[in-house]
């Protein structure tokens, strides 16, 4: 199967969808009409070349997610604050201050989800596994504890978080972005009926790359040699760029091969994906189609990867 390339993520009612350096933001709003904006992004990294070498891409790629994340995000929770009221309508000064605000608190934040992050899922489960040295004594397993660790605080904050009402709203517009994804990555034309029965689970996504993310450091972590525990807290916190690399060669291979190998390898982030994607409402599945075809020619891209025949492949499927 042939990639698309598209990839997106479920904000507050809506999913944003990106394909090269454009992407779109489809949010339904209070009074159910759905609302569609384009834009260009521009990478944190003013240099197209960087962006293209292996293993350093995915450093940035990991970054310009969270900036573009964060972004769409305040954009569509931008719609529900409206309907609540704000009083009378900001001037064009106002407006462009108020940007600059939300710009700076965008870049605060994701700073600060990036040092919590570090210290949550490399340097926590590091102490914890530390309480055992007295008991256990080879290096080796110390470090295959620190990693199960990991992995528990992993999928135990992604159970706890699947309880809050929002955040099932949000898992089902993640289905549904998955399942466009799927439909036209399967030779499908995009409606909502062949959306509907698509599946919503997809080796490209997020919640795969931070499961290789834990899986990769467990591995990284085995050259960690030296008996500083300062150093080892040090080390695990500079490497943590390269295998953020690493994580995203290895989902850019799984959604471009269906190697017996590397399917299997993908298994266990796709399970996870279970958790993480919930079945859309046809109204969800509706948002999800406005942000593809916004930036995305999909029949062009079914033309190219299924031939003349698309149409047919289409009624069979």
């Amino acid at each position: 199967m042939k990639s698309s390339n598209i990839g997106g993520q479920a904000v507050l009612e809506g999913i944003m969808m990106k394909n090269k350096d454009q992407y779109a933001v489809a949010v339904r709003k209070p009074n159910q009409e759905i609302e569609v904006e384009v834009q260009q992004y521009n990478s944190i990294v003013p240099w197209k070349t960087v962006t293209k070498i292996p293993f350093i891409r995915g450093i940035f790629n990991f970054i310009d997610s969270m900036v573009l994340g964060m972004k769409t995000l305040m954009f569509s929770a931008s719609f529900f604050e409206e309907e609540e009221g704000e009083g009378r309508p900001l001037t064009e000064e106002e407006r462009k201050i108020e940007e600059k605000k939300e710009k700076r608190m965008m870049n605060m934040v994701v700073a600060f989800s990036v040092v919590l992050a570090i210290a949550i899922f490399m340097v926590l489960p590091y102490f914890l596994s530390s309480l055992l040295k007295n008991v256990v004594s080879s290096r080796a397993m110390l470090t295959v504890i620190e990693g199960g660790i990991r992995l528990a605080i992993f999928l135990i904050y992604i159970l706890a978080i699947s309880k809050m009402e929002d955040i099932q709203r949000t898992f089902m517009y993640h289905g549904a972005e998955h399942k466009c994804i799927n439909c036209i990555e399967n030779g499908l034309d995009l409606t909502v009926d062949n959306v509907r029965k698509s599946s919503r689970q997809h080796k490209r996504c997020g919640t795969s790359f931070l499961f290789f993310v834990m899986i990769v450091s467990i591995i990284f972590c085995f050259f960690i040699t030296t008996q500083s525990h300062v150093m080892r807290i040090v080390l695990r916190i500079a490497m943590f760029p390269l295998i953020a690399g690493v994580s995203y060669e290895i989902i850019r291979l799984a959604g471009n091969s269906e190697n017996v190998i590397i399917n299997l390898l993908s298994k266990p982030g796709l399970l996870v994906q279970k958790i993480t994607t919930k079945e859309p409402d046809d109204g969800m599945i509706e948002v999800a189609i406005c942000a593809v075809e916004a930036v995305f020619d999909w029949k062009e891209y079914q033309r190219e990867t299924f031939g003349k025949d698309k149409e047919h492949v289409g009624e069979q499927a």
